[in-house]
């Protein structure tokens, strides 16, 4: 660490030190289970709806029901809808507090109160007042996967408790708060049972986006009362009850205050209480708090707020579900209130410090939470004070106008050059640093204001993964995703500026003037994958105005494609898994007749556009010369990163994406073979091959292609080996779709001959076929531990050495995700245990 920054976490430390000097008011001593007299006048569930909570999980009509029936009954509560789903449902939402302060002055001055504290300006003096004065906001939501109930049937518990009992441990929470019960966030998927939306977004997923209406609602609604706790509940597959400490990685941009608040207040808490109760739980396995898309990771680095995630096994009666549900919300509320004035004067020197930080250039840096953990990559010694946005390209307007859009609605200041501005330490995206001089008309975000933490979180280069695993993705730059050209800076500038005022959402894209007729074959409806990948392209293609329809494998052999002039093959099951025989794939759901029906259609003149599995599936069917391997065989394994490949200016894919691209690459494929390249990842070591996120085995991945783009008899073939339409935010690669689907044909297009395509049809056989596997690479001279630990579980799995590195891919028994494996989560603490040197773990 240079002396600089040695200085400036000295100063920022000073700054913490100050911020939580002044005495906490002590309460006084209160039993939060001791449950007193009930005011009579507010319903129970039973008065209302017929059963008791947790006699079984309630509709998302009985919820409303009840929560309405509260509402009219107590003083206590204020009710309302935050926003409406996909299919029109309320999101109904409760406001619990002292009557005197849900009058709309009070809760007025309550919102100026929090924002105050947010506000860096604030004096010393009056942040103390609203400390020591204003209730705290904290934050209940539950049912953010339709299937996972019980967070919902709990809320509503508390709800009732608050609104009715006059006990001490009730009355405490009322005099020291104000809470926000969000009983259900995804009512569609509530109803259908489904974990994703009625779009299929899974919106745990969506927080940074927004493309959903939920989650539009909901963040709006965070920004009106921004919240110190906000409570994500949830179910998952293993055994106990999981609530934070977290896995690591924990995002080094989170503030320490707010980890310290989830491990040492809350987490001491609700340990202490099962402990008491004799209840099995767990922390940090599994559940981190990386990817800036989620219900904990968004509250905590967007708001500032302890952003916890609960995690019930779904297995489990619904009494026992709802009651622990219950007991960790009810105990979070209890620690809230205990420690009200720490966490207000804490908050709000976490603001003045990310100023402080900006203006010194400052990130923060890695941390690793997991006893026995270590930091594996550490945050770079450099300065960021500025970031920027080239907006001079007006073929990207659309896409800088969403960014900007995107950092303001989230209160980050962005303002724009006035006249042009020579930084002598510019660092473009993925590039060495040169001096540069930016024109009039780009974006600047300057690090020194209170977002700080949001701004890193969102224009970062790199994530910087403290270790090297992760529950989700860990590249998500969002000017990559969106293929801008921008870069950051660590000189101390004064650019001439103006601030930017609050921009609209930029136009969709006018519908094509004579599109082509579309069919699309979802192949694995009933699953996350094909769920996802199919609803993310039907949001898409509805955004653009182009019209499609539906054909399923019985409409493909029945004569289906009659008509179409192109079909889209989003990512699904291709191939069928021995651990899961009776599961639906495509090659098996088509049959001979279907399989026949899609090669005699693309011979004929079809267009066929596939990604992912919808690729592959081409080459199985002996339609392209595209050679796909299994990542992992070629020595390469990511989570999930944002890989930047060259394009082919000459294709048509490449209209108005430009020199290159950045694909969201998940490790599942490598494509090679005869196939023409419309998008190629660099050569490893160039100066174009860059990474942003975690990938092991780079070499394995350079040069290879990324979009093929062929020739087949009177048709073409189109095919991703990622999902250019990754959860509807990857704007850049979606440019690639687009002209795919109504782009014109090359002008001269490579050829897939008959021999090529009948290497790629082998090579597609010998894919492992393995549905949403675990993927494990370790040092070479791990593996002999590695298995071991694995023999353990009976698990089966292919080892492939490359490099001084084993890669094993390690066949799911009977589980969908991460969510409900059996073994997972113990697996990764196992191999921990085990001293397996890990290089990089991936769970599904």
């Amino acid at each position: 660490m240079r002396r600089s920054v040695l200085v400036a976490a000295l100063v920022i430390g000073g700054l913490a030190g100050t911020a939580t000097s002044a005495t906490a008011r002590e309460l006084p001593p209160c039993d939060p289970w001791a449950v007193g007299d009930v005011r009579a006048a507010v319903p129970t569930a039973t008065s209302v709806i017929g059963i008791e909570l947790g006699e079984r999980d309630v509709t998302v009509g009985e919820s409303d029901a009840y929560l309405a029936a509260v509402d009219r009954a107590s003083r206590r509560v204020i009710s309302g809808t935050l926003a409406r789903s996909v299919q029109g449902r309320p999101l109904h939402y409760a406001i619990v507090g002292e009557p005197r302060r849900l009058s709309p002055r009070a809760l007025k001055g309550i919102r100026a109160g929090a924002m105050a504290l947010m506000d860096p300006d604030t004096p010393a003096r009056a942040a103390e007042r609203i400390v020591r004065r204003n209730p705290a906001i904290l934050w209940i939501a539950g049912n953010v996967h339709g299937g996972e109930e019980s967070g919902t049937d709990a809320a509503l518990r508390v709800l009732y408790e608050l609104a009715a009992r006059r006990d001490c441990g009730a009355e405490q929470i009322l005099r020291e708060a104000i809470v926000v019960i969000l009983p259900t966030q995804n009512p569609d998927g509530r109803e259908a049972d489904t974990r994703q939306n009625a779009n299929g977004f899974d919106m745990n997923r969506d927080w940074f986006a927004r493309t959903q209406p939920e989650t539009e609602g909901k963040l709006e609604f965070l920004r009106r009362y921004p919240p110190v706790l906000f409570i994500d509940a949830h179910e998952m597959g293993a055994d106990d009850y999981f609530f934070p400490p977290n896995a690591d990685p924990v995002y080094h941009e989170i503030d320490d205050r707010a980890v310290d608040w989830i491990n040492g207040i809350y987490g001491a808490a609700m340990q202490a209480e099962f402990t008491r109760r004799g209840i099995p739980f767990f922390n940090y396995d599994t559940y981190d708090l990386f990817y800036a898309g989620y219900g904990d990771t968004v509250p905590a680095n967007g708001f500032g707020a302890a952003g916890m995630t609960f995690e019930k096994n779904n297995a489990d009666p619904a009494p026992e579900r709802v009651l622990e549900q219950y007991i960790t919300q009810w105990t979070s509320l209890t620690a809230a209130v205990r420690n009200k004035e720490r966490i207000l004067r804490e908050y709000a020197g976490g603001w003045r410090d990310a100023r402080a930080q900006g203006e010194l250039g400052v990130l923060e840096p890695n941390r690793t939470y997991e006893p026995g953990n270590v930091v594996e990559n550490p945050v770079p010694d450099l300065r960021v004070r500025h970031y920027f946005l080239r907006a001079d390209d007006p073929e990207r307007r659309a896409e800088v106008r969403t960014l900007v859009r995107r950092l303001q609605r989230m209160d980050v200041e962005v303002r724009r050059l006035t006249a042009p501005l020579d930084v002598p330490g510019y660092e473009p995206y993925g590039r060495p640093g040169r001096a540069a001089t930016l024109p009039a008309g780009t974006y600047w975000i300057p690090m020194a204001q209170r977002q700080k933490h949001w701004v890193q979180a969102l224009l970062n280069e790199d994530t910087y993964s403290p270790v090297s695993y992760a529950y989700d993705i860990t590249g998500w730059s969002n000017p990559l995703l969106l293929n801008l050209d921008g870069g950051y800076s660590g000189d101390r500038l004064a650019p001439r500026s103006s601030r930017v005022p609050p921009l609209p959402a930029p136009p969709e894209p006018a519908p094509p003037g004579a599109a082509p007729a579309v069919a699309l074959y979802s192949m694995s409806p009933t699953f996350s994958r094909g769920r996802e990948s199919s609803g993310w392209l039907r949001y898409t293609l509805d955004r653009w105005g182009i019209a499609y329809r539906d054909v399923s494998a019985e409409d493909i052999r029945a004569g289906g494609l009659a008509g179409a002039e192109v079909l889209l093959v989003p990512d699904g099951y291709a191939f069928q898994d021995p651990e899961f025989p009776e599961d639906p794939y495509a090659l098996g759901d088509l049959g001979p007749e279907g399989q026949a029906a899609i090669r005699d259609w693309v011979t004929g003149g079809g267009r066929y556009v596939g990604w992912q599995d919808g690729a592959a599936l081409a080459a199985a069917l002996g339609v392209s010369a595209t050679e796909f391997a299994d990542a992992p065989t070629a020595g390469v394994e990511t989570p999930g990163s944002l890989v930047r490949a060259a394009v082919d200016t000459a294709s048509p894919l490449a209209a108005g994406v430009g020199p290159f691209a950045w694909p969201l690459y998940e490790g599942r494929y490598v494509l090679r073979g005869a196939a023409a390249a419309a998008l190629r990842y660099p050569a490893a070591g160039s100066e174009d091959f860059f990474v942003s996120g975690l990938l092991e085995g780079e070499a394995g991945l350079a040069g290879t292609a990324a979009v093929t783009d062929e020739a087949v008899g009177e048709g073409r073939a189109v095919l991703f080996g990622f999902d250019p339409n990754f959860r509807a935010f990857a704007d850049g690669t979606q440019r690639l779709t687009r002209n795919a689907i109504i782009g014109p044909d090359p002008a001269a297009a490579t050829v897939a001959r008959a021999s090529g395509r009948v290497r790629a049809r082998a090579a597609a056989g010998r894919l492992s076929g393995l549905h949403s596997p675990l993927r494990l690479v370790v040092r070479a001279r791990g593996e002999r531990a590695a298995r071991g630990v694995l023999a353990r579980y009976g698990a089966r799995f292919s080892v492939t050495r490359r490099a001084g590195k084993a890669f094993f891919a390690i066949a799911n028994r009977g589980a969908r995700g991460a969510d409900d494996h059996p073994y997972a989560r113990q697996l990764g603490a196992d191999l921990a245990r085990a001293k397996v040197p890990v290089v990089l773990y991936r769970m599904p």
